[in-house]
């Protein structure tokens, strides 16, 4: 019996129909797989290790560690044993069951994370758990995580990473593709960052930020910030941001506490100022060394239009100069001096300082501040800017325009890179000092600084800043605070700020400081920034060894170091680590052929291995502090 012609047509349509539908499905499959997280072969992996941190000694201040996702494949999970598996996991996770029990049968996508960057610890835990079950469809991948060793240290200026371990702040972020590693670049499966060295030193850092905790503590204040510069480098060495937090844990930190008050948060500067505006109408030919005002309490001035404008004085200073409106911190001086020059030579001046733009300190985010054109200018913005009004300037800018009065008329850019390396160590980028313009002449930036000097005299309102032994010129300053709900002045909230370059013959080092909110017995910069000051620069002078007067000094080809304890090593065999504090410990962070994790925080306490014990390659070492 013969089949009809057209019958095998159709036979011969649905096979291919057949066939197409076959190979659709196993392509869709294979797709579902690859993006649940199927495995993949170990050997087709690329790791990436992002480039650490450190300061300008090399102490280590940022490096990656392993952390893993925890992921569930649920058409893997075997059937009925879900909510056995579900408490296993949650038990090593420290989670709810629920919600595990939730990602293994409810009906959301196959492909789930049950949990994300976990520490070695925790992953042993949920390996544990798998092992005792007979667990299968999770799977533990292991991810590259970040580790600060010193904690919440210089934490604005050293930044965080994201889950992605891309940097979201401070040099993290600035330096983001400096620091992640290129996965076309690497090599036997591994790809390694560049290492970024930081301007700051991480010992005087420690240093400072404990006296900054101390002042914020005694005078009851909402935030301090702390600059600590190079004078003739424009090298940061110190950048204290308060209050701060710990970037190992940056999501449990109060929101607060991420403000960068060094060179993101804006504010008026009060009278500090005074040292460049007095700078900017003596550089424009306003003002020079023989220029007199007369102060009575007040500046009072009558404008064609009819305006009265009046700027009241902290005291009847008599007749002024330069060097005594800076000592006195006189508003109606200052304010008469500003006069002497029209609004637009002014504003050009005062952007030369280096107000109203951004520093280029190569971080992430810094703020401009805020200085309107001459054209948005009022009758009295003239003489208000000229006493620290009407404008908006960040710490940063405070104390990178100081770098004029410190460089004979030079502006300075200041710099938080030192240097940048490869993975082997050899340097990449070593940036120099950079010069921005010339300012003003030397013969007039030395006008500046000597009337600064004049502050720490008795009768300056720096006075408490002053060092019997050391030179300083010093300019306080006490702002007051917009209250946005009046948009007027606040009668509670104030800024108390204190600049200091030392030694003042030929400064080397400058410090500026801004206490916002002190709610404690006084608010004025001279009472409580002054003395604040006075210990950084003590802390300065004696890490540094600069020479003070009535003191024996010697000439010497190199830095003084002071021995301390050396970064712990580990060799063949497991040396005694115990009794050894955290600081000499980062060093085996670096290493690449064994893990090394450090638990807690203190001196060691107990180690894993065993002093003795040989070291064998891929191993853990383990550290627990207290």
């Amino acid at each position: 019996m013969s089949i009809d012609k057209r019958f095998i047509r159709h036979y011969m349509v649905l096979g291919v129909l057949a066939i197409v539908a076959g190979a659709t499905i196993v392509r869709y499959g294979r797709l579902a797989l690859e993006a649940g997280g199927a495995p993949s072969s170990p050997s087709s992996r690329v790791v990436t290790i992002r480039g650490p941190i450190y300061d300008r000694e090399g102490r280590l201040l940022a490096v990656d560690t392993d952390l893993y996702d925890i992921s569930v494949w649920k058409p893997s999970v075997t059937k009925g044993r879900e909510s056995q598996f579900a408490d296993a996991i949650a038990a090593a996770l420290g989670v709810d069951q629920a919600e595990i029990l939730g990602h293994m049968t409810g009906g959301g996508p196959d492909f789930s994370y049950l949990a994300r960057r976990v520490s070695g610890d925790v992953a042993k835990a949920v390996e544990s758990a798998i092992v005792s079950t007979g667990m299968n469809g999770i799977r533990l991948d292991r991810v590259a995580g970040r580790v600060y060793p010193e904690r919440s240290l210089a934490a604005h200026l050293v930044g965080f990473v994201g889950t992605e371990n891309h940097g979201l702040a401070g040099a993290e972020a600035a330096f983001d593709s400096v620091l992640a590693a290129d996965p076309e670049a690497a090599k036997g499966g591994v790809s390694y960052g560049d290492s970024v060295f930081l301007t700051i030193d991480a010992d005087l850092q420690f240093r400072l930020e404990t006296l900054a905790r101390k002042a914020l503590t005694d005078n009851a204040a909402e935030a301090l910030a702390l600059v600590a510069m190079e004078a003739r480098t424009g090298d940061i060495i110190a950048y204290v941001s308060l209050p701060d937090f710990d970037p190992n844990e940056f999501l449990a930190a109060d929101r607060s506490a991420w403000v960068d008050r060094v060179a993101i948060y804006a504010y008026e500067p009060g009278s500090v100022f005074k040292v460049y505006s007095m700078g900017s109408l003596m550089a424009l030919g306003g003002i020079d060394g023989r220029s007199r005002f007369y102060c009575d309490g007040s500046y009072e001035h009558a404008t064609a239009s009819g305006e009265d404008i009046v700027i009241k004085c902290l005291g009847v200073h008599g007749i002024v100069d330069v060097t005594r409106i800076l000592e006195y911190s006189c508003n109606a001086g200052a304010a008469y001096a500003s006069d002497t020059v029209s609004p637009i030579d002014f504003y050009a001046k005062i952007r030369e300082f280096g107000f109203g733009e951004r520093e280029g300190a190569d971080l992430a985010g810094e703020s401009p501040g805020l200085l309107r054109k001459p054209e948005d200018w009022s009758a009295r913005t003239k003489p208000t800017v000229a006493i620290g009004q009407e404008l908006l300037v960040t710490a940063l800018q405070m104390a990178s325009a100081a770098t004029v009065i410190a460089n004979g008329g030079v502006l300075l850019r200041p710099r938080t890179l030192d240097r940048i390396t490869d993975a082997t160590g050899n340097t990449i980028d070593a940036p120099s000092p950079i010069s921005v313009r010339r300012v003003m002449e030397k013969s007039e930036a030395d006008a500046i600084l000597g009337a600064m000097e004049a502050a720490v005299l008795d009768t300056g309102t720096g006075h408490r800043a002053r060092i019997e032994d050391l030179r300083m010129s010093v300019k306080t300053g006490t702002a007051q605070v917009i209250d946005p709900a009046t948009r007027r002045y606040s009668d509670t909230d104030f800024i108390a700020s204190t600049i200091a370059l030392f030694p003042s013959g030929a400064p080397e080092y400058i410090v500026y400081t801004a206490i916002f909110n002190p709610k404690g017995a006084s608010t004025y910069g001279g009472r409580i920034a002054a003395p604040f000051v006075k210990d950084v620069a003590n802390t300065i002078a004696d890490l540094y060894g600069i020479a003070r007067s009535g003191s024996a000094s010697a000439s010497h080809g190199g830095r003084i170091q002071v021995s301390g304890i050396d970064a712990a090593t580990i060799g063949e065999y497991m040396p005694d680590l115990r009794g050894l504090p955290k600081r000499a410990l980062t060093s085996l962070l670096e290493r690449k052929d064994i893990g090394v994790q450090i638990v807690g925080d203190g001196w060691v306490r107990e180690q894993t291995p065993a002093p003795g014990e040989p070291v064998i390659a891929g191993m853990t070492v383990i550290l627990r502090l207290e």
